[in-house]
């Protein structure tokens, strides 16, 4: 089974740091990386901030590993870190993930 792994950052220089060491460390095959507006309520107050999304491509069993891993390389007090599954997609493409994070 395959898994997303959804995460932000505080910027693009600490996206970039966090998904090169995923790729280097085998536990991703690929991230993607955008820039978003986020609104949230933190410590009782409503904040916007400009933020950097990371798209964690994966396997299930890689998951808990990537969780840890962005969790430990983050900036956050909280980072948001979501797995979501993949029910499915182009065979071709999964058993790419699946080949690079054997």
């Amino acid at each position: 089974m395959y898994v997303l792994v959804y995460s932000t950052a505080g910027d693009r220089e600490e996206a970039k740091r966090i998904a090169r060491r995923l790729i280097e460390e085998g536990l991703a095959a690929c991230v993607n990386i955008w820039p978003i507006e986020s609104v949230y309520e933190w410590e009782g107050e409503v904040e916007e901030d400009e933020e950097v999304a990371l798209l964690v491509k994966t396997t299930a069993e890689k998951a808990e590993r990537v969780v840890r891993r962005i969790v430990e390389l983050h900036s956050y007090d909280v980072p948001a870190v979501l797995v979501v599954p993949v029910l499915g997609g182009h065979e071709e493409f999964l058993e790419w993930i699946k080949e690079q994070v054997s």
